[in-house]
């Protein structure tokens, strides 16, 4: 059956975002917790992939549940409309890749962030365009499994695999049945991808093999 879609992982696959995202919650941390603390994007390299509850349980440890959710809170809002505005840097040959898969493939998001996260992406750089459907746990509530599935499930996909850079990305591709493609270009470390590509330029010769 032929491949009928295409769905990527954000944070390490598509873009890095660390150093705005960094320096959004530092600007959230040091208003409203603690003037001496900075959040690094070095800080936040282990943490690409995680869903944002585990990330600010192991930034945050010395705060209890509802003082780190709600810090978190504040930390995402903010964050949306400084990315938004400053963007990240995208991976070499992004858009033209984009541009020429789309023409064949549809293409979707899903990603562990908040809700407004993929919008301030599709914002700061113009590239909404070349995606269908997207989906993420601070809409549905969801882990990434469940949100793959829904996409799946709602664009009536047959064939689709997803592309992203964790081993995170790639359990949650084994549990919503998908073939999971590595971006080892990115952050993670997978155990046994299907595919691997080390720049997204080789991508599509990849996906017309399958």
């Amino acid at each position: 059956m032929a491949l009928d879609g295409i769905i990527f992982d954000l944070d390490g696959t598509l873009w890095d975002s660390r150093k705005a995202v960094a320096e959004s919650w530092t600007k959230v941390v040091q208003d409203r917790h603690d003037q001496a603390r900075k959040v690094t994007a070095d800080d936040l390299t282990g943490l690409m992939g995680l869903q944002l509850p585990e990330i600010g349980d192991r930034l945050f440890p010395d705060l209890d549940e509802d003082e780190r959710k709600n810090l978190m809170d504040e930390c995402c809002v903010y964050e949306n409309d400084y990315v938004a505005e400053k963007g990240g840097v995208l991976y070499p040959q992004l858009e033209e890749v984009l541009e020429q898969l789309s023409q064949t493939y549809p293409l979707y998001i899903v990603s562990n962030c908040q809700d407004g996260y993929i919008e301030a992406f599709f914002e700061a750089h113009g590239l909404g365009k070349y995606f269908r459907d997207y989906e993420n746990p601070g809409r549905t509530g969801l882990p990434k499994s469940g949100n793959i599935r829904l996409v799946v499930g709602r664009n009536n996909l047959k064939n689709a695999v997803y592309v992203g850079d964790t081993k995170g990305d790639e359990d949650a591709a084994r549990l919503a049945g998908v073939p999971f493609i590595w971006a080892a270009y990115g952050f993670g470390q997978p155990e046994d991808p299907d595919y691997r590509i080390d720049s997204l330029s080789e991508l599509p010769e990849l996906v017309e093999r399958l």
